[in-house]
């Protein structure tokens, strides 16, 4: 078994606010540093990130946004707030753009939920998941890999061009895509998290070049409750070009190899000589906030699945809160792309 050059940097772990708001009250942040740390101990073959700047972010998302989380904590405690910086009000109608001065009117503007605070350390962690995910990419774009692994954290695929949401800042998926369609690769997405995608989906909807496809769970049900319906394909030129295949509660392994099988006969139809894998262990039946029942020995089956393709795979590393069995959930994803 081949080892799978993974990446990591340890400024990633700057990102830790205490508390969010879940199901109406304040409960503990979720994503915790101590998820990327229980990965990166079980990594065998893992490097430091390299610094590609801020190009390929903004290539991605709005330079407005990008500045707002900069700076948004900064202006939080000159406000005279303590803590994290947190939302409370959002324009869910005529979303324009406005000249506003105010932190709380801002973090309304550049965000979509409650359980997404910016923290002193956020702008820094989320700058080095993203060059995590662009040294990961550089690793198949160069040949000198076939498989790459992004230990991103924060992860990346709930925001959007020009907000946050769902513990995610920068997209690290999308931003990986960008690169890769720069450099005159034909790129699919793969998005295998428990909750939708929708900031991915979001940036590349109107884009005939970039196919996304996400297995997850219906958002009937689960967050991110507003996207991720099968009926979304696309639009304009990008039509077609997005493939959502939401699943129930207590979805076990058979159930998402059926999703899995149509994911990649599309992928294949889209004629990809890449794949970025939004790879989220929140499917995992444990999970504390999630309700698949995907068990750790199924994960190498769906890997292999994946790797079946023969195509060059970075996969990115989003959601999973079972922090116990976290690392070893990974390393047996990893073990089926390698086999």
């Amino acid at each position: 078994m081949k080892s799978i050059p993974s990446y990591f940097d340890e400024r990633q772990y700057a990102h830790e606010p205490h508390q969010e708001l879940h199901n109406g009250g304040w409960a503990t942040y979720a994503e915790k540093s101590s998820r990327a740390g229980t990965i990166a101990a079980g990594l065998a073959n893992l490097n430091p990130a390299r610094d590609f700047g801020l190009g390929p972010l903004l290539d991605v998302h709005d330079g407005g946004y990008v500045d707002f989380l900069r700076i948004a904590h900064s202006e939080w405690i000159a406000a005279g707030r303590e803590g994290d910086a947190i939302g409370y009000t959002w324009p869910v109608v005529r979303r324009r753009e406005l000249k506003l001065d105010r932190i709380d009117a801002k973090l309304g503007r550049y965000s979509f939920d409650a359980a997404t605070p910016i923290a002193e350390g956020t702008w820094v962690a989320s700058y080095w998941s993203a060059q995590t995910a662009l040294t990961a990419l550089a690793a198949l774009l160069d040949g000198e890999a076939s498989t790459s692994f992004a230990l991103c954290r924060p992860p990346g695929h709930h925001a959007g061009r020009d907000y946050c949401g769902g513990y995610c800042y920068l997209n690290n998926a999308a931003i990986a895509a960008q690169r890769a369609r720069r450099q005159g690769r034909r790129v699919a997405i793969l998005d295998l998290d428990y909750h939708h995608g929708n900031g991915t989906q979001d940036i590349f909807y109107d884009d005939p070049d970039i196919f996304f496809a996400s297995i997850h769970a219906d958002p009937v049900t689960d967050y991110p409750f507003f996207w991720g319906h099968a009926d979304e394909r696309g639009e304009g030129t990008g039509e077609g070009k997005t493939l959502n295949l939401p699943l129930p509660r207590g979805t076990d392994v058979m159930g998402y190899q059926e999703a899995l099988g149509v994911a990649l006969n599309a992928i294949a139809a889209h004629q990809a000589d890449l794949i970025v894998l939004s790879f989220g262990a929140d499917t995992f039946e444990d999970d504390p906030i999630s309700y698949f029942r995907l068990r750790k020995d199924d994960y190498p089956k769906i890997a292999a699945r994946v790797a079946s393709l023969e195509l060059p795979i970075l996969v990115i590393m989003e959601g999973g809160y079972a922090v116990d069995a976290l690392g070893l959930n990974v390393e047996a994803f990893l073990a089926g792309l390698s086999a």
